[in-house]
């Protein structure tokens, strides 16, 4: 049996499944309140949405690459790496990604491309040299458990709608403020309707995307396990990271929070006030998740 079909857990993907679900559900919602308001022709607006979304997809990679400062490397400038990345390809049935390095004393690392072909596993300087091997595979069969699950794919998606509803509130409020509807005194302001469902739609759909957010990062989680067969490695890493990530200069961890969403461990020493708010999911939460795993391989945790 291959590795990566094991110990699938169908309580997580239903509960992606589900999210998902509501995600759609609430922007059909929100184009049925906006257009029951009023006729609006958002035709050309979908198309330059959905343009950028397109745009954005193509182009994931060499996006984050830019924004991370990450450089693609090859075998010869970085052959251990490649190595390692060419071993745990082999084990999870994958196409080997392209292989980046960012220059940075943080321990990170991220995975991104709109599929096998263009995807791209990125690690840090900090990585490499804080972690030792095991650990180090650890993090990175979590990265291409992203590149399997399409998770960039995924992301994308739920970005355009959320992109889309925006549009939406936009075309709405101004037909409501300019257009002369709804505005005689025996009625509420349509344009007032129209920002306080938008502001619901909003709060609600940021949300979502950040619960399923987190659902992925379980997800590759757990692949990592699978395809090493070890989650006590990827608990070490992510322990190991957390730990130095309070001793790394604030104008680093500045410099990349434009990714990072992609990032095995979210480079910010602020916590959140809340679960609902965070794009990972707490270190506590990962560790007991994988602790489960361990239990289920048979594997010792301390």
């Amino acid at each position: 049996m291959k590795r990566k079909a094991y110990g699938r857990d169908f309580g997580l993907t239903s509960r992606m499944l589900l999210t998902s679900f509501l995600l759609g559900l609430l922007y059909v919602l929100f184009a049925v309140v906006l257009f029951s308001v009023f006729n609006v022709g958002l035709y050309f607006g979908i198309i330059i949405i959905g343009g950028l979304a397109f745009f954005q997809y193509f182009t994931s990679d060499k996006l984050a690459l830019r924004a991370s400062g990450a450089r693609i490397v090859s075998e010869e400038e970085a052959p251990q790496l490649h190595a390692m990345i060419e071993r745990l390809c082999g084990m999870a049935d994958l196409k080997k990604p392209r292989v980046a390095i960012v220059d940075t004393p943080m321990p990170n690392a991220f995975a991104t491309g709109r599929n096998q072909k263009r995807a791209v596993v990125a690690v840090t300087t900090g990585l490499w040299d804080r972690l030792d091997e095991k650990e180090i595979e650890g993090v990175l069969a979590h990265e291409l458990t992203h590149i399997a699950n399409r998770d960039v794919l995924v992301m994308t998606l739920a970005s355009f709608f959320a992109m889309l509803a925006g549009l939406m509130t936009r075309i709405g409020l101004y037909s409501g403020m300019f257009g002369g509807r709804g505005n005689n005194n025996n009625t509420v302001p349509v344009w007032l309707i129209v920002a306080v469902v938008s502001i619901v739609t909003y709060a609600i759909s940021w949300v979502l995307i950040r619960t399923l957010s987190r659902y992925r990062e379980y997800a590759a989680d757990r692949g990592s396990a699978v395809i090493t067969g070890a989650p006590e490695y990827l608990m070490s890493a992510l322990q190991k990271i957390s730990s130095q990530m309070t001793l790394i200069p604030q104008k680093d961890l500045r410099e990349v929070q434009g990714v990072s969403a992609l990032f095995i461990f979210p480079p910010s020493v602020k916590k959140s006030l809340s679960e609902l708010f965070m794009d990972h999911p707490p270190l506590e939460k990962r560790l007991a998740a994988l602790a489960e795993i361990a239990r289920e391989m048979g594997r010792p945790v301390d």
